[in-house]
């Protein structure tokens, strides 16, 4: 879809303008109206809007207005009009009229800024709404009729100062693209997007000036990866590791953010067979990879002031005559004992080694992890909320507000230290489940801590997130949702990026 900021309304088949709550018009709207002969409050009158974010009422232009179209789009309360409200007014919009037959759609927006929301900034967001809002993940389907087919093309939003709107939006785009990349990867299948497909993607990278350097399964060898080999011995695809660097701070030397993220592009269970319903859903098991390589690329695409370091494991856990038993005891990188005694609690696994390889190669000022790592989540926080699990409570209050901020949400949740026995095993230093579903979440949690050391961690469980089965969000689709890219980026922009 094409996006432009201009000064003057083009010609466009639609027209959209803004109502704030209790159907009060803004000055776009009003000027429309009038031009209309007051065709717009009749249909007002006529219907149950009121303005409220969510509610677009679509009318047929009069003869006078050179559109075929025009929709009014519901703003709200001003005082509680901020990005995250308009994102969700303008998705509305674009949500509606993506496949309507409409190709190009005017958005007027004067007098729709508020003294929080300068006009330039609401454009922005508007922008940032129509990407997401616009995604579709069509790559496989070929038989769409026409009218299945996106009909939008162009959107244009009408501001009076188009090069303000234009340079906000600049840096948002590179953050959309990483949504994007983000959706697109949870989105491949399992046979497209194997371990070395995945590290092949990733190093691709490299064109918006990441350092990215894949290890495959000989040097994991050497590093002692054997808890991460051992979940990928009985696949046919070669497991890796990608470690994607962006050292952009003033500082190249000062210590770097790292993101960790669980990358299993597929999980069978392995001999801990999953049940076969629903199995197809695991191809998103990469979830937390595919965060990591979103925020990588957004990161270098906008050339963010901070230093930061992404490493994904790559693995894919398969029932072969080679694959890892229950029982089986192997040791990690860090020299500690791990007795596996359920296969398909792999994730973790995999992301003891990779965290303890951040946390020894990069000495970093925070470690944050990302995993789609159990089922437990969905049950605590359903598919909106994502769990913070931390060893320091300012970074968790900090994950927490800057995902308010941009509406990925999740939710501080405790790790108490008598949880922490539960996963002792009396044959190694640890067993990689606790005591059957009890607490599942929080033992998960509490096995990925003992491998950050002294170092500010935070662990993201983005089980029930980085995939919605159904959602009434219009910037999220039903699939990948891109969960976590927006927030971490947010993050490191409030706390840790040059000002």
């Amino acid at each position: 879809m094409k996006i432009n900021f201009v000064a003057k309304a083009p010609k466009a088949d639609t027209l959209a303008v803004f109502y704030t709550d209790g159907a009060k018009a803004t000055a776009g709207a009003k000027t429309l109206d009038e031009q209309a002969g007051g065709a717009l409050q009749k249909a007002i009158k006529a219907s149950r809007f009121e303005g409220r974010v969510g509610q677009v009422l679509t009318v047929a232009a009069p003869a006078d207005v050179d559109a075929a179209r025009i929709c009014l789009v519901g703003l709200g309360k001003t005082k509680d009009l901020n990005g995250k409200a308009a994102e969700q007014s303008l998705g509305h919009l674009i949500k509606g009229l993506l496949t309507s037959g409409a190709q190009h759609v005017a958005v007027l927006l004067e007098g729709a800024e508020t003294k929080a929301l300068a006009e330039a900034e609401l454009a922005a967001h508007g922008a940032m709404a129509a990407r997401l809002a616009s995604y579709r993940f069509d790559k496989y389907r070929t038989t769409q009729k026409d009218d299945q087919k996106p009909s939008l093309a162009q959107i244009s939003f009408v501001c009076a100062d188009a090069k303000a709107a234009s340079a906000a939006w600049a840096p948002m785009d590179k953050i959309a693209d990483g949504v994007i990349l983000t959706r697109d990867l949870v989105s491949e299948p399992a046979n497209v997007l194997t371990p070395p497909e995945f590290a092949k993607r990733a190093k691709a990278l490299e064109k918006l000036g990441l350092k990215v350097k894949v290890l495959g399964e000989k040097e994991l060898k050497k590093l002692g990866m054997h808890a991460l080999l051992g979940v990928g011995q009985g696949s046919v695809q070669e497991s890796h590791v990608a470690i994607m660097e962006w050292m952009g701070a003033k500082d190249k030397k000062a210590p770097p953010v790292a993101f960790i993220g669980k990358g299993v592009c597929f999980d069978t269970g392995g001999i801990s067979l999953k049940p076969a319903d629903g199995m197809w859903d695991m191809i998103w098991d990469m979830g937390g990879a595919g965060v990591v390589t979103g925020l990588m690329a957004a990161l270098a695409g906008r050339k963010a002031k901070v230093n930061a370091v992404g490493l994904i494991g790559l693995v894919e856990n398969m029932p072969d005559g080679n694959a890892q038993r229950p029982g089986d005891i192997v040791t990690s990188m860090s020299g500690q004992t791990i007795e596996v005694l359920n296969t398909d609690a792999e994730g973790r696994l995999v992301m003891a080694d990779v965290l303890w390889h951040a946390k020894e190669t990069y000495k970093p000022s925070v470690m944050i992890d990302l995993a789609t790592l159990t089922g437990a989540m969905l049950v605590s926080l359903g598919h909106d909320v994502a769990g913070v699990f931390s060893n320091d409570d300012k970074l968790a209050k900090d994950l927490f507000k800057a995902g308010e901020e941009v509406g990925d949400d999740a939710w501080h949740m405790p790790m108490p230290e008598a949880y922490d026995k539960m996963i002792d095993s009396k044959v190694a230093d640890m067993k990689n489940i606790g005591q059957g579903r009890l607490a599942g979440s929080i033992t998960a949690a509490l096995f990925l801590k003992r491998f950050v050391g002294d170092t500010t961690w935070a662990h993201i469980d983005i089980a029930g997130t980085t995939h919605r089965p159904h959602t009434k969000d219009p910037l999220i689709p039903t699939g990948a949702s891109g969960y976590g890219v927006r927030l971490l980026d947010r993050y490191l922009a409030d706390h840790h990026e040059d000002k």
